[in-house]
């Protein structure tokens, strides 16, 4: 009788439920504003293998403007839709759906921060036309819709207000990670539909200015939102002076939220970076959004989704129900998918 080798085995309950599940990650992100250049995109393959059925990527970021955000757009739709027998462009609740049962990565889109608008709203809906199913409105500092979580907040603006109300009438989930927490608190007050937190994580657990306190994690809750828990090391914590990306460690990001709000308000999004090259050169070109006192220096280090397996074998293993991890891999997700999601109005 052949006996199954030690890898086959590993984490066979975790692969198992995995493979039974909807998985979401809700936040990756590939090379932007470099168009002409799709030879990262490949590696989505990482998601499918690891069992991810869902990947939600970024097109841009902080400082970058409308030209970057459109050109990046444009090249990752163009080349998905060049590859339909691996990859579904993620429009509607159907298609993560259909993904699954096609045995493709759907992929959405997500943008942080609103520099991505300029003082332009009616670019909200072109971009959820695109693809683009959450945006944050700040991204670590100050610009024209709030404040930022390393920066000085003033709160949320009249015109981040207006921002809000669009991205609610075209479907578009709010997003508060890395925003300031009087902006975040705001934002809050003034949405009338769930928000997320779409890459945060508790500051009880390890203390940093892009982590977010237990009153912003319940009042996220409260609104039917959900926080997903990210695999940057800088932000999971550090061991000997090393960023900690252990499973264990995020394992306990994961916990602290369930603990403090329940399973149905936690998610995942590992915030991998796909081209650390490019990574590295951000981190010594804008020091104003990285500062290296923050922790922002050197080849940081991230949970990969290779990872995932033990991740859900340590929760499982700390006594985590079945179907309450089905939830957080991406169950919730979906509910507020259904829930946010719709074409946008022309009328």
């Amino acid at each position: 009788m052949n006996t199954p080798s030690p890898a086959a085995t590993e984490f066979a309950a975790a692969r198992a439920l995995i493979e039974d599940t909807l998985v979401w990650d809700n936040h990756g992100c590939m090379p932007v504003a470099r168009p002409h250049d799709t030879s990262f995109l490949p590696q989505l393959q990482r998601y499918r293998a690891a069992g991810v059925d869902i990947a939600t990527i970024n097109v841009g970021f902080g400082d970058q403007g409308i030209e970057d955000h459109v050109r990046t757009l444009a090249a990752m739709r163009h080349w998905l839709l060049a590859h339909r027998q691996d990859y579904l462009l993620v429009e509607t609740v159907d298609d993560i759906e259909a993904a699954r049962a096609q045995g493709r990565l759907g992929v959405a889109f997500d943008i942080e921060g609103a520099n991505a608008i300029g003082d332009q709203l009616s670019l909200i809906e072109l971009y959820h036309a695109l693809g683009v199913r959450w945006m944050l409105l700040a991204y670590n500092r100050n610009n024209l819709a709030g404040g930022g979580c390393q920066d000085d907040d003033s709160g949320l603006t009249p015109f981040g207000r207006q921002v809000i109300a669009e991205m609610e009438r075209v479907g578009m989930v709010l997003c508060l990670s890395h925003t300031g927490h009087r902006t975040a608190r705001e934002a809050i007050d003034a949405a009338t539909r769930p928000v997320i937190f779409s890459h945060s994580n508790p500051s009880a657990v390890h203390p940093h200015p892009r982590n977010i306190p237990d009153d912003l994690i319940r009042a996220c809750a409260a609104t039917g939102g959900v926080v997903g828990i990210n695999g940057v090391g800088g932000f999971l914590g550090r061991v000997g002076g090393v960023d900690d990306v252990s499973s264990a460690t995020f394992a306990r990001h994961v916990d602290h939220v369930v603990q403090l709000v329940g399973p149905r308000h936690v998610s995942i999004a590992l915030d991998h970076v796909f081209d650390m090259g490019e990574l590295v050169a951000y981190l010594a070109q804008m020091k104003h959004s990285f500062p290296p006192e923050l922790g922002y220096s050197g080849t940081p280090a991230f949970v990969a989704p290779e990872q995932l397996a033990e991740i859900v074998q340590t929760l499982l293993d700390w006594g985590y129900r079945p179907d309450d991890l089905k939830d957080i891999l991406g169950g919730n997700l979906l509910r507020l998918a259904r829930e946010v999601w719709k074409a946008p109005s022309h009328g």
